[in-house]
């Protein structure tokens, strides 16, 4: 059961971490977002944006704001995915060793305070600090400054307007289907691992299982 709770724990850090990107990259313009078909060399240093155009582009697309709305969501989530997972691991156990009332309200307790960390392991100004670094790899001076005209007109606005209801409605769609299918996955690991180390139980099995004699 650990592990189980484990992986959903990881899976919302994942989910965390790859939706602050997600919402970086969605909220830029389709003409941006086309996936290249070679990657882009580094943009020399004298045509790289400075951390100020970058710092002011941020806050145009509002990604400050995005990461914190995307981390109120979160907590409730993987809370929700953890004690999923928590009752389909109970449903399989023999009653006596099912969780008592007491300790699953312990167990709340404990997993409500490694939602909480976990929603630390990577804080908005790191983040904000590695994609400035990435932009200015990637991105000229003239790139941002345009960015920054887009976000300041009525079409960017609004784009920005709909991305935190686009995104309440993105994730728990995110979070469902991986949940769904890495659960499903993970038993066709399981399945075939097991074929390559018998469990103990087949193991025994086959060891007292005599040879048919003619």
């Amino acid at each position: 059961m650990t592990r189980n709770i484990r992986n959903a724990l990881m899976l919302g850090v994942a989910a965390i971490i790859s939706s602050t990107m997600v919402l970086a990259q969605s909220a830029q313009p389709a003409a941006q977002t086309a996936v290249p078909t070679t990657t882009p060399a580094a943009v020399p240093a004298d045509q790289q944006p400075t951390p100020e155009q970058l710092a002011k582009l941020f806050d145009v697309m509002r990604i400050r704001v995005q990461m914190q709305s995307v981390r109120q969501m979160l907590p409730a989530m993987i809370s929700q995915q953890i004690k999923a997972t928590i009752s389909q691991t109970e449903a399989g156990l023999p009653t006596g060793t099912k969780l008592t009332p007491g300790q699953r309200a312990a167990m709340d307790k404990v997993m409500n305070k490694y939602v909480g960390k976990a929603m630390d392991l990577y804080p908005p100004d790191e983040m904000v600090a590695d994609m400035t670094r990435l932009y200015q790899q990637h991105l000229t001076r003239d790139d941002v400054d345009a960015m920054i005209v887009f976000y300041n007109s009525t079409s960017g606005r609004h784009l920005l307007d709909a991305q935190p209801v686009i995104t309440r409605e993105y994730m728990p769609l995110v979070m469902g289907k991986v949940t769904e299918r890495s659960q499903a996955l993970t038993r066709e690991m399981m399945k075939e691992m097991a074929e390559i180390v018998p469990t103990k139980q087949g193991a025994a099995q086959q060891g007292n299982t005599k040879p048919t004699t003619k």
